[in-house]
């Protein structure tokens, strides 16, 4: 995801002239979708670095939906860098609802630790 919000990017320089002259609100719609792309690409590296698969299993089926949900709500907010720019109207239902997948996943994987750490904290005492 890093390397697509690095492409995203070169899009904007190179086929738009790095935004210059354009909307202020359709400059908008491409760099906030361009910086939202970046956030689920630093949510995802940082998933990768620390990630532990939960022992319970409700523990890891919740964990399962959460990242699904990650990456649906990534491949929406992809999706709307490319779609919702164009839109005259600046409706961002892709972006909408990709922040809501993004939330719910993130909200997924701390819910599936939370009996794991309970766990953690009656061994360490």
């Amino acid at each position: 995801m890093f390397i697509v919000f690095l492409v995203s990017g070169q899009y904007m320089d190179k086929f738009h002239n790095h935004l210059e002259g354009m909307e202020d609100g359709v400059r908008l719609l491409y760099r906030t979708r361009h910086i939202f792309i970046l956030m689920a690409s630093l949510i995802h590296i940082g998933f990768g670095l620390y990630h532990e698969t939960r022992m319970g299993q409700w523990q890891r089926l919740i964990q399962t939906l959460g990242s699904s949900l990650l990456v649906i709500g990534t491949f929406l907010l992809v999706i709307a860098f490319m779609n919702e720019p164009r839109n005259r109207d600046l409706a961002t239902p892709y972006t909408h609802w990709g922040m809501y997948a993004i939330l719910l996943g993130m909200a997924s994987h701390w819910l599936s630790g939370l009996k794991q750490k309970k766990n953690k904290s009656k061994t360490l005492s």
